[in-house]
């Protein structure tokens, strides 16, 4: 689909708007052609975000996390300690790829990850994301602006459910389970280079 040399870029933890506002802003520059494409990975601070329509799928009053609402699709999850994130940022029209062509994209990057610490996921059809046949185990939320496409996958890998039992993440009624449910995880940081690994080879074939 494209040859062009996709950055990346490993934050650890981070609070979930100002690194938000990263990728906004690192988005409008792609977009100029004043900076390069980009893929950020990191692990958040605990936060519930909701997407631009803002459906609120609390089933608490009071939630043990802030709320943010952000400008990427989807409906209320949970973004904390022991989630791993990928964030693209990336010129559609550059890869000439349409907005379904990159989610698929995004979640086959993460089944080939799956696959290879042995674990079988699957897409499911009309619902973003991967699945395990134990549950939903990676989210995704993505915005495209201008032709450039930000936000991206939530990877569970080892988070307390008590998270995610405050909510009805993404509007579904399914459950949500984690890497560690299966395996001994690998640390985040080597994860998060194994995921880059795989969406890099996606892009470019």
């Amino acid at each position: 689909m494209g040859s062009q040399e996709l950055i990346y870029s490993w934050l650890g933890r981070q609070a979930y708007e100002p690194l938000w506002q990263i990728l906004s802003a690192r988005a409008d520059a792609v977009g100029r052609g004043v900076d390069d494409e980009v893929v950020i990975c990191c692990e958040h601070e605990a936060v519930y975000t909701t997407g631009r329509r803002g459906v609120d799928n609390r089933l608490e009053a009071f939630l043990p996390a802030p709320v943010v609402q952000s400008d990427r699709g989807g409906e209320m999850t949970f973004h904390g300690p022991g989630q791993l994130m990928l964030y693209p940022v990336i010129d559609l029209r550059l890869w000439q790829l349409g907005v379904k062509q990159y989610v698929h994209l995004l979640e086959a990057s993460c089944i080939a990850l799956l696959s290879e610490l042995g674990i079988n996921a699957e897409r499911r059809c009309g619902f973003p994301g991967v699945w395990t046949s134990e549950g939903k185990i990676a989210a995704l939320g993505v915005r495209v602006r201008g032709g450039v496409a930000y936000h991206g996958m939530a990877l569970n890998v080892d988070v307390d459910e008590k998270w995610f039992a405050a909510i009805n993440p993404c509007g579904l009624q399914s459950k949500v389970v984690s890497l560690s449910s299966f395996i001994e995880p690998l640390a985040l940081p080597e994860l998060a280079s194994r995921w880059f690994d795989h969406f890099n080879r996606l892009m470019s074939q």
